[in-house]
């Protein structure tokens, strides 16, 4: 049974409120709970004391996270995005994921996957209704630290479209457009018919865009394609494959560009007899994705539909 740890006295001055909120803390019955509010609180009063915010900075403080609740529905996720652009959840990605067991490097979810798209075959087009931009042929295999191909493993895809919308953004876009979920083969082999990505910026009309112009940076994310890859005894891989230039991913709003995970595309500018019904010019990108050992887990969507 849990006891109320009464204050030794009364707080009178700055430096008596955290020892105080502390000690109110610790018949927390969960450690982990526990060491995670303990340091939460420590490190929020420091940052309190270092930049010393006047009454109304605080205020402003308190309205910009109750904005950031506001502002997220079921098609936009602020909160995740406001993570993406402070950094938080690449570091998030890199403590939990380091790539240093020979497994493909991964990047962070973002704010605009949905999940349950619908099942694709071998070689689908996930293109679901008209999309600018050249095609592009997804091709690779998926395999174990190995080498060796993994049958039935799922590659759940979704891309913004050249035009720069996910469409869950875009009434215009059809429902799942650039978004899909295939099977690896036999072999371990996938294959995936869409458009070409481009580069765009993250949205910018609620909290988030007043914090990156306020610090005038770029919204800009490199184009890039993101795959949540699985497979029964291997640790999901949560990732993304970069198309763009050096300028473009070193300048990633998110930070979430890597050098590990840039594709390579191959333009061409003749049909092939390999892909005779792809109009030229078009490009393919092989990339071979590569699971670790461990037990699948998967993320909980940051949103759920289309905007109304």
């Amino acid at each position: 049974m849990n006891r109320h740890v009464a204050p030794t006295k009364l707080i009178s001055t700055e430096e008596d409120v955290t020892p105080t909120v502390l000690a109110a803390m610790e018949e927390t019955s969960d450690p982990r709970f526990k060491e995670i509010v303990t340091s939460l609180v420590k490190h929020l009063h420091a940052f309190i004391q270092e930049v010393r915010p006047t009454e109304a900075e605080y205020e402003k403080g308190l309205q910009i996270l109750n904005a950031i609740g506001q502002q997220t529905d079921d098609a936009h996720n602020e909160a995740v995005l406001i993570c993406d652009v402070l950094g938080a959840s690449t570091l998030i990605d890199l403590i939990n994921n380091d790539g240093m067991q020979g497994e493909t490097m991964s990047a962070l979810l973002g704010p605009f996957y949905r999940g349950n798209a619908p099942e694709c075959a071998y070689g689908d087009s996930i293109a679901r209704s008209h999309t600018s931009g050249d095609p592009l042929v997804l091709k690779g295999r998926v395999v174990d630290v190995d080498g060796k191909p993994i049958a039935g493993a799922t590659l759940d895809v979704w891309q913004a479209s050249p035009d720069g919308l996910y469409e869950n953004q875009d009434k215009d876009q059809s429902e799942f457009n650039l978004r899909g979920k295939f099977t690896t083969d036999q072999d371990g082999r996938y294959l995936i018919r869409t458009t070409k990505p481009a580069g765009y910026p993250v949205p910018t009309h609620t909290t988030t865009g007043d914090l990156l112009r306020a610090q005038k940076r770029t919204p800009m994310r490199p184009a890039h394609v993101h795959f949540i890859v699985s497979a029964p005894g291997c640790k999901t891989l949560i990732t993304q494959i970069f198309a763009d230039t050096d300028e473009a991913m070193l300048n990633d709003v998110v930070f979430g560009a890597k050098k590990q995970i840039a594709g390579d595309l191959v333009r061409h500018d003749e049909p092939t007899s390999k892909y005779p019904d792809v109009k030229a010019p078009f490009f393919t990108c092989a990339y071979d994705f590569i699971l670790k050992p461990g037990v699948p887990a998967f993320p909980e969507p940051p949103i759920k539909g289309k905007v109304s």
